[in-house]
């Protein structure tokens, strides 16, 4: 077990489900809110982190939300991301694709320009400092109005070239990806890819939904697909990769048990099933801790974390010639 530890922590990483404003770290969140003279509901860091402790997704998006608004200025997002990248760089993660949500900023008066700015500006020095590459991935806020997120997208327009795909997020349940439909048909038509939440807490028909109508190159979560067999084959003849987020299922009971999680039965079926972080700072772990928790506590096999890596590069939106370069130095390690 410590063998297979170890080679999950030098093993090269991707991670295709972040959440940038969910890196957000007590005691940055506590720094930024006093540079920026924000008052928070908490007096101390410590008070803070306990905060960190919530039982369920609404709760989760509480404190996720009151976190963004700290973040008012391009040096503030900087921060934020950089200390991601450096967190992840030390834990061998050669390529990143997060997300963004936009919306959850101009609502507080915040410009876009001043977002993305900061963002891609700290994607752009991580790969000048280690080669870490990245893809930028604008998220539509899924509990607001279509209308809502087509005002986001004309605002993106000047900066597409940023930008590398879109995403749906936040309260799943009662916001199907079909509401989303026709912005989501002007993003195809821009170039982007695209990708949704589909199955973490919503039924299977949400995951149709996100292949059949939306066109998805990807799904987020996907752990209920499980439920449905011709939505496994669907899913495996159309090869689409399954960007699963093992701590944070655990931490917002998707799952009960770590001993429980479906990543296995997923790789069993055939399933492109990659590990991610989610929502790091919130859910208890970057990328080495949902590698150790698997290990630790589902049994996979030196084969299975292979399988999972290696899904990580080819389910990535990165070029070729790195996938190639990634895959080559995975293949080398466990020879």
């Amino acid at each position: 077990m410590d063998n297979l530890i170890e080679l999950s922590k030098k093993m090269p990483k991707t991670e295709l489900h972040l959440h940038i404003e969910g890196t957000f770290e007590p005691e940055q969140m506590f720094a930024i809110a006093q540079r920026n003279n924000v008052k928070l509901k908490y007096s101390t860091v410590d008070a803070l982190k306990a905060a960190y402790q919530f039982t369920n997704l609404q709760d989760f998006l509480d404190l996720y939300y009151q976190g963004m608004s700290v973040l008012l200025h391009e040096a503030d997002f900087y921060d934020l991301t950089m200390a991601y990248l450096e967190k992840v760089n030390s834990e061998n993660v050669v390529h990143v694709e997060i997300f963004f949500d936009p919306q959850g900023h101009l609502s507080r008066g915040v410009s876009f320009d001043v977002q993305i700015r900061g963002i891609y500006n700290a994607l752009q020095d991580a790969e000048k400092k280690w080669g870490m590459t990245s893809k930028l991935i604008m998220s539509f806020l899924r509990h607001l109005s279509e209308e809502s997120a087509f005002d986001t997208l004309e605002q993106a327009k000047p900066y597409l070239s940023w930008i590398d795909g879109v995403g749906l997020d936040s309260s799943e349940v009662g916001h199907p990806p079909e509401k989303f439909l026709r912005v989501f048909e002007a993003c195809k038509k821009l170039g982007l890819k695209v990708t949704a939440h589909a199955g973490e807490e919503g039924p299977p028909e949400y995951v149709w939904q996100a292949i059949d109508q939306i066109g998805v190159d990807r799904i987020d979560h996907g752990n209920r697909a499980l439920e449905d067999d011709k939505l496994i084959d669907t899913i495996k003849e159309r090869n689409l990769t399954l960007t699963v987020c093992p701590l944070s299922n655990l931490k917002l009971c998707v799952v009960n048990d770590m001993k429980d999680h479906p990543i296995r039965s997923m790789l069993k079926l055939g399933l492109n099933a990659t590990v991610n972080s989610d929502d790091p700072a919130y859910f208890g772990g970057y990328m080495n801790d949902n590698y150790t928790s698997l290990i630790n506590d589902t049994g996979i096999s030196k084969e299975e974390l292979f399988q999972l890596a290696k899904n990580g590069i080819t389910g990535s939106w990165m070029e070729e010639h790195h996938k190639e370069q990634h895959l080559k130095q995975l293949n080398s390690l466990f020879a």
